[in-house]
């Protein structure tokens, strides 16, 4: 991302137009003087004003509200001022021209306002990637999810993991100052807090990480030929997704649904049947179905219950119950609905097992490894003695925290995120 200190950036804000209204936002030390030229008189800070925008040659653009917002208490750290438009294409053309053509100013980049909100220290790394998170939020749970990291709900929690670390250090530098008195230094037992941090992140660690909430939670449907997988997954869907026939290895390929049930996104697959074949093309679906099996967060299993594959969430389906009366597994019936809502309560509980928690900020797989040497630097520490040696260890679990905030070590991972951003964010 190319940027130059002191530039004023302006972008559209808000959807795609045309639109009822839309908001063009500009960032930086011209905002406010950008304002003047454009709406006449500057607007009080924080107070929305009803202005006429004109360019530099008096021509009427528009009428609409201006907001000021002064740094460094405003989403960036910079003055922002937004305007409040007519939506059409032409009308914020217009604005937008006028505006960039005004010194200092310039179109944004991707995500430039936000990367300037982590520049100013108004949020850190992991509100970044929550804000990321939330635009491509298509579930509840992903909404929920990504709005807590982005309102520092992690980033609360890393600043008082700092802070403790903080503590630990000046002692063991204390410590390390007495160290050489005939009385043997002072007493430096740092053990019973770094314990409690070590059990704080262990907690954290252990709950399922947010991509999850992203690629959705894998259930297959799996068994031997005609057992109505195709069936089952129509029904689980609420629609013809899959063709049901008759005729046994009608499913060749793999057939993937995404759903959202209960909140949770969820990923469901169709299989080919299962069972011996020398066709050329149901053998790879059947390879297929196998590799299937073998990542599949939960498995619905259609076949005999001696046939079930060892997996640790998988349920073994007595599909078509309105046929057989006999089959032992949790009966289902795609045709009448029996026991189809007891199916799907099992999914969304074992599913709701998989996603983080909505009680507490989940990591994704960068902030769960930083995270990891953080605890790996702490459990070295409390193995130590010599003050000098826990400081260094201390050290570098303070190290692998500034990398999770972004204080330090990200700068091509933030070129990457930023790009993820619309223009207006």
């Amino acid at each position: 991302m190319t940027s130059a200190a002191g530039d004023t950036i302006v972008a559209l804000s808000s959807g795609r137009l045309p639109a009822a209204i839309a908001v063009i936002r500009t960032s930086g030390p011209a905002a406010l003087a950008a304002a003047g030229t454009v709406a006449g008189k500057p607007p009080a800070p924080r107070r929305a004003s009803l202005r006429t925008f004109r360019d530099p040659a008096g021509a009427l653009i528009d009428r609409g509200l201006v907001l000021f917002f002064p740094g460094p208490a405003s989403s960036t750290g910079e003055d922002i001022v937004e305007y409040q438009c007519h939506g059409g294409k032409s009308v914020v053309a217009a604005l937008i021209a006028t505006l960039v053509a005004l010194p200092g100013m310039r179109r944004a980049e991707a995500g430039e306002f936000t990367r300037r909100a982590l520049a100013n220290g108004r949020i850190d790394l992991t509100q970044a990637e929550g804000l990321a998170e939330l635009l491509e939020a298509e579930s509840e749970a992903q909404r929920i999810s990504a709005l807590r990291r982005a309102e520092g709900g992690l980033r609360r929690e890393i600043e008082q993991w700092r802070s403790a670390l903080l503590d630990l250090s000046a002692e063991a530098e204390v410590a390390i100052d007495y160290s050489d008195e005939d009385d043997g230094g002072l007493a430096y037992d740092p053990a019973p807090r770094l314990a409690a941090l070590v059990a704080t992140l262990e907690f954290l660690l252990a709950a399922p990480r947010i991509e999850r909430l992203r690629d959705g939670v894998r259930l297959v449907v799996a068994g031997p030929p005609n057992a109505g997988k195709s069936s089952l997954v129509n029904a689980l869907a609420g629609e013809a997704r899959a063709i049901v026939t008759a005729v046994p290895g009608t499913t060749r390929d793999l057939i993937e649904v995404p759903l959202t049930m209960a909140g949770i996104p969820v990923t469901l697959v169709d299989t080919a049947g299962l069972r011996e074949s020398d066709e050329e093309i149901e053998q790879i679906g059947i390879g297929l179905a196998e590799r299937e099996i073998a990542r599949a967060d939960l498995l619905l299993w259609l076949g005999a219950a001696d046939d079930l594959p060892v997996h640790p969430r998988s349920l073994l389906v007595a599909n078509k119950a309105d046929l057989n009366a006999n089959r032992t597994g949790h009966r289902v019936s795609a045709v009448d609905g029996e026991g189809l809502d007891a199916l799907k309560a099992w999914i969304v509980t074992q599913a709701g097992k998989l996603i983080p928690s909505t009680e507490q900020p989940g990591l994704n797989e960068r902030e769960a490894v930083l995270l990891g040497d953080c605890r790996s630097a702490i459990l070295r520490a409390l193995e130590l003695t010599d003050p000098i040696l826990i400081a260094e260890e201390l050290r570098i679990a303070r190290s692998a925290l500034d990398r999770v905030s972004g204080i330090a070590g990200v700068e091509a991972l933030l070129d990457a995120l930023f790009e993820r951003f619309c223009l207006g964010k």
